[in-house]
């Protein structure tokens, strides 16, 4: 586990730059599918989700029950048909690709503007570690050309 720092406008940036955002999808998409077809399946969808273990039961002191398995398989085809645009049966790259964008979008809306510490899972490619590890490279850069720039001047200004 780790433990980063970010609000919205870091989950934002991340979706917003196209290239590392479909670089950390596909990644996540290939590890995906199972079978390697280049879809998933509604089965390689569900073990993804199972992973999360979001339902396992109701929580640590909670009175309230497990849910039904009935329930449990009803919410893994709601969310199969969600990520299956096409309702081809099986869902493609850029169907995964598209769902979790809008996925993504609806985290930074509800992180909103106050930065939030958020423990996320350093093992097997969180999204949200990705978003806080894109935006403190951005920053790196951008000190570093602060003070390449700050560097030149003093070289410019001692050469006068």
């Amino acid at each position: 586990m780790s433990v980063v720092v970010l609000d919205g406008s870091t989950v934002r940036a991340f979706v917003a730059d196209e290239a590392a955002f479909a670089r950390s999808v596909d990644a996540r998409f290939a590890a995906l599918d199972a079978n390697g077809d280049g879809v998933l399946s509604r089965a390689e969808l569900r073990r993804a989700l199972e992973s999360f273990r979001l339902l396992d039961g109701a929580g640590f002191g909670s009175a309230r029950p497990a849910p039904l398995p009935a329930e449990v398989a009803a919410l893994y085809d709601a969310v199969f048909e969600q990520f299956d645009a096409d309702h081809s049966g099986a869902v493609d790259r850029a169907e995964f690709r598209d769902e979790m964008r809008r996925i993504m979008l609806a985290v930074a809306e509800g992180l909103g503007s106050q930065p939030l510490q958020v423990a996320v899972d350093d093992e097997g490619g969180s999204f949200l570690l990705e978003a806080a590890e894109h935006e403190a490279a951005a920053i790196a850069a951008k000190l570093d050309a602060e003070r390449k720039a700050e560097a030149a001047a003093a070289a410019a200004d001692a050469a006068e």
